[in-house]
């Protein structure tokens, strides 16, 4: 499965249903997926970013379609957001949002690679990657994945369903088994938003070690 397949949802209540009872059913799945969550992993995320933050290491994150959209979205909650005073945030960014570099890399060498060869170009050892993804297995996080290990990144990789080949290249995979994309999409976000609330707990002994 593919996140261009993401409005397929197995196993769940009939489309004849109606709006409640669906908007329930979401609920639950919602609830479900969270209680699923491998939390040591996501603190293991959390300490990652806080290091980088830290020390000034960079954190890119890449996805396709809605997950590119929450790469982005925490890309900015993590340069901003965290600021105590400016120019103290992480040094984040969202692969997927230049326009110009995704598409001259898709047309000239292929889709496959528009992350991994923005990440030759801009990673360095000891950076972290987050890749979103439902499926774990569309080509350009699994070339993403293996160019940060070329590189010597940490990755990390937030997947549902299976989790695909994404689930074994990464340095620390955060699964849930949903095969519901709008759910591991909402995870994703989920996920960003709990360690994003945790580093702005941070603030105070981070500028100090910074200092």
């Amino acid at each position: 499965m593919d996140e261009s397949e993401g409005f397929v949802v197995s196993g769940i209540v009939s489309s004849a249903a109606d709006p409640k009872t669906m908007f329930a059913a979401y609920v639950d799945r919602l609830a479900g997926a969270l209680k699923l969550l491998d939390l040591d992993a996501v603190e293991t995320l959390a300490q990652a970013l806080k290091s980088c933050w830290t020390t000034g290491r960079q954190v890119f994150l890449i996805g396709n379609g809605g997950s590119a959209g929450n790469a982005m979205h925490l890309a900015n909650d993590y340069i901003y957001a965290l600021s105590k005073r400016p120019g103290s945030g992480i040094r984040a960014h969202g692969l997927s949002a230049n326009p110009s570099v995704v598409t001259c890399l898709a047309n000239d060498e292929g889709y496959e690679w528009i992350y991994a060869i923005q990440l030759a170009v801009m990673a360095r050892p000891g950076d972290v990657l987050i890749a979103f993804s439902g499926s774990g297995n569309s080509p350009n996080i699994l070339r993403a994945l293996e160019e940060a290990r070329r590189i010597g990144m940490t990755s990390f990789a937030v997947l549902g369903y299976s989790g695909g080949k994404a689930k074994a290249l990464a340095d620390v995979p955060i699964h849930v088994a949903i095969d519901d994309m709008q759910v591991a999409e909402d995870l994703q976000m989920a996920i960003g938003h709990m360690i994003m609330q945790w580093l702005h707990t941070q603030r105070d002994s981070v500028q100090a070690a910074s200092e």
